[in-house]
């Protein structure tokens, strides 16, 4: 159920059976996939794919600009697999065009703000 109080830009790909709760803004240059479902006062700007049958909980903020000083305005992307679950108030930005590999990642995983499943 998509509620009124909820902003999906029009040019979003939404696939079938997402649930976006109130208080969510998506943005244009979005893709999400089946099945999936966007708890409320999420955030997710340009540039995100979210695969199937994700969970994204209430306060995420999903492919803000990169905190990388490398990053100069490039266009990229945050990718988001399916059956993962984002917890609340996690942030997942978009990378870089320079795609080393990122060192904080593990920590990340290590501390249980993100679920994984291959």
């Amino acid at each position: 159920m998509n509620y009124p109080l909820t902003s999906i830009n029009p040019n979003a790909i939404i696939g079938s059976n997402v649930q976006i709760d109130p208080f969510t803004v998506i943005h244009e240059d979005v893709q999400i996939g089946e099945g999936s479902w966007i708890g409320s006062n999420v955030t997710i700007f340009p540039g995100a794919r979210i695969g199937k049958n994700v969970k994204i909980f209430p306060g995420a903020v999903i492919s803000a600009i990169p905190q990388d000083l490398k990053f100069g305005g490039e266009i990229t992307t945050a990718e988001i697999g399916d059956n993962t679950t984002i917890r609340e108030c996690v942030t997942v930005n978009r990378g870089t065009s320079d795609r080393q590999k990122n060192s904080h990642w593990p920590q990340l995983f290590n501390h249980g703000l993100c679920t994984y499943s291959p």
